[in-house]
């Protein structure tokens, strides 16, 4: 009988233990996610969605006479996220339109994000025939990060402008990144 009780207080203890330490891995886990997730929005942009459907706005017109046609070749020299600047890019898309630099809440709860590049004039709710001024407000129908989709946003400055959907590896040797979205004109420069 007292090895009975033995091998059940062994096994009970084991069994607390083990749920113990799963119990510690996951709070370090959860904690460490949080710093993680935290240090991305002290980042630049770096929770995008990097890679997107290739899909674009309804109403987005392609550029009638782009510098970078699709599937010419170019340098990105914007620095939205982590190994961004310096990257090789083949242009997926060119479309004339309105960029527009946002300060947004997320609908998921997390931190306002500030000066967003880019969101075009088509990815703006009842967006109309007239461009957005600073300081307007805004509803975004865009879903480049996180909490983004349907977010109440404000317009902090509007470019008229070619903008580009762009395929790049990152330069800092990250996976490749399809059909990212926007880059402006300004932010690419031909390959020498």
């Amino acid at each position: 009988m007292k090895q009975w009780k033995w091998i059940l207080s062994s096994l009970v203890l084991v069994s607390l233990i083990t749920l113990a330490a799963c119990g510690s891995d996951n709070e370090e886990s959860a904690d460490e996610e949080s710093e993680q997730e935290s240090g991305e929005e002290e980042m630049d942009h770096s929770d995008m969605d990097h890679s997107g459907s290739g899909e674009v706005p309804e109403g987005l017109e392609e550029a009638e006479a782009p510098t970078f046609e699709e599937g010419d070749k170019a340098v990105i020299t914007a620095s939205h996220m982590e190994g961004m600047d310096g990257a090789e890019a083949t242009i997926a898309g060119a479309y004339s339109t309105i960029a527009y630099v946002i300060s947004y809440e997320p609908t998921d709860g997390g931190e306002r994000v500030e000066d967003h590049k880019w969101i075009v004039h088509e990815e703006v709710e009842d967006a109309g025939d007239e461009p957005f001024e600073s300081g307007d407000e805004v509803t975004i129908n865009a879903s480049h990060m996180e909490g983004m989709e349907r977010a109440a946003g404000e317009i902090e400055s509007a470019e008229e402008t070619t903008v580009y959907m762009v395929d790049f590896t990152p330069a800092d040797g990250g996976e490749e990144v399809k059909n990212h979205k926007w880059v402006t004109e300004s932010e690419l420069e031909e390959m020498e």
